[in-house]
């Protein structure tokens, strides 16, 4: 596979995504950048959010990760759904009685405003470390593939790629990315789709024979209930799916972005319960790919399985054995994939430190709010792209992991604030609370070091779990005894 057919699938690629987001953002205003005038059908949200939880990292990863944990990850996606319930059922309908345009103004009409900035604060970094260190992995795939042979430097893919999806979201907002979100789920889906059937059909399988292979296979083994020591038990990964989605969706300003744009509360639950089942099964085609690649590098001869994993889905699909398309399907995912969820990401950075920062929806006439977006939303496009720059110059493995531990603590806090929230009516010392919110994840950081040296037990997202709770053993020290606060849903 040619750079000039990689580079001909992006730039096609853009021209359906620009044309998408065009006839989506017409006659725009700040409340369709902030909320899609909460007109948008339910279905299309559904399938939208579906896609939106798939970033290019996950393209690439999930796949690869069945050499080493098999079909664990469904374990987890298991809990995903349990955890849209909760969020559909519980959270839903607070964020739409409290008409919030921002859901950690939650935060603000339960604790104060300090409560409300640690929340949009700890969002905001999270949110923008993640998503950098997701498109930095992508933009490093399409460097090799395409822009080195072109002879263009990495800074400038960066600062190339983020112009256009900074144009592409300027005027819609989250009515653009939902519609574009739709297109990349259709992408995802057909990418996928296709490279099993063209992968099973190199291997000689039909449907029946391709079945019965992967089922055969060690890769393919999907429940683990023999080591709790294990990041891949069973439980483990259960529980941690269900608060992973409630803290990674329900309480993410990004995710929640999309579902509050549906008419009523009512037809948000009906999206997220549809779309839930569906990326379930969804990420079960992408673990049924990895086999069949593994069994493809096994039986090719001069192919071996990549010391990284990652690699994996790209070796196969731009190898010699491989029709062309397999690998025009392989770019056409993770481009759908990468460009989506960072105009995503870069749409809610834009409202939450436009609207839970700078508090400019309160203050500022229509006018004054619209040009305080759009030097917002250009501020968060340049943050993005020196982030990932900065990623580019320093890289290795250790700061990669590093970054994405430091994001994960960050929904610990956040998780906290939202349960003391609702579970206990009780007010407390708000100033505080930012202590607290930063000392959660300092804490759980020494208790994950502790258990492995001295057990040799390896925390796996039960971390979330641990942050939270101490973040909530912080708020009941800081309770006003015999004050209650607005904990009105």
């Amino acid at each position: 596979m040619t750079s000039w057919v990689v580079l001909a699938t992006i730039v096609g690629y853009f021209i359906l995504l620009f044309f998408v987001s065009y006839m989506a953002g017409r006659k725009s205003d700040n409340a369709s950048f902030f909320t899609g005038n909460r007109q948008t059908p339910w279905y299309i949200v559904a399938f939208a959010t579906m896609g939106a939880a798939i970033s290019g990292v996950t393209f690439i990863s999930v796949p690869g990760m069945v050499v080493g944990k098999s079909f664990s990850y469904l374990q987890m996606c298991i809990g995903f759904i349990v955890g849209y319930f909760a969020v559909a059922y519980i959270l839903v309908p607070i964020f739409y009685k409290r008409n919030l345009i921002s859901i950690y103004g939650y935060l603000e009409q339960r604790f104060g405003a300090m409560t409300y900035k640690s929340g949009a604060w700890f969002f905001f970094v999270s949110k923008m470390l993640g998503a950098a260190v997701r498109f930095y992995v992508v933009c490093v795939v399409l460097q090799s593939l395409v822009f080195t042979q072109l002879g263009v430097p990495f800074v400038v893919n960066v600062i190339i790629t983020i112009a256009l999806i900074w144009l592409y979201t300027k005027q819609g907002g989250v009515k653009t990315v939902i519609w574009t979100d739709t297109l990349k789920s259709f992408c995802l889906v057909l990418s996928v789709v296709l490279s099993i059937v063209f992968i099973a059909k190199g291997l000689g399988y039909d449907l029946a024979g391709m079945v019965s292979a992967v089922a055969a296979d060690d890769t393919s083994r999907a429940f683990f209930f023999d080591n709790p020591k294990e990041g891949t038990y069973f439980w483990k990964q259960f529980l941690a799916g269900i608060f992973m989605v409630i803290a990674m969706t329900g309480l993410d300003q990004d995710m929640m972005q999309r579902n509050l744009a549906c008419k009523n509360f009512k037809e948000s639950q009906k999206n997220m319960i549809v779309s839930s089942i569906s990326q379930f099964f969804v990420i079960a085609l992408f673990l049924v790919l990895g086999t069949l690649l593994v069994l493809y590098v096994r039986t090719t001869p001069g192919m071996e399985i990549p010391e990284k994993t990652d690699e994996l889905f790209g070796l196969v699909a731009s190898s010699s054995g491989m029709p062309i398309i397999v690998g025009i399907l392989f770019i056409l995912g993770l481009i759908s994939a990468s460009y989506s969820a960072a105009g995503s990401a870069l749409t809610s950075l834009t409202t939450s430190f436009t609207v839970d920062i700078l508090n400019a929806n309160k203050t500022q006439d229509e006018a004054r709010l619209t040009r305080t977006r759009n030097v917002v939303h250009v501020a968060m496009s340049v943050i993005m792209g020196l982030v990932i720059v900065v990623f580019y110059i320093i890289s290795n493995s250790d700061a990669i992991s590093a970054v994405y531990a430091i994001a994960s603590y960050t929904y610990g806090p956040i998780l906290g604030l939202f349960a003391y929230g609702l579970a206990c009516n009780k007010a407390v010392r708000d100033k505080w609370v930012p202590v607290v919110c930063i000392a959660a994840p300092v804490i759980c950081f020494f208790v994950q070091r502790w258990l492995l040296e001295q057990f040799e037990y390896v925390m796996s997202f039960e971390l979330l779990l641990l942050n939270a709770a101490v973040t909530v053993l912080g708020l009941i020290v800081l309770m006003k005894p015999g004050e209650t606060a607005n904990n009105k849903a």
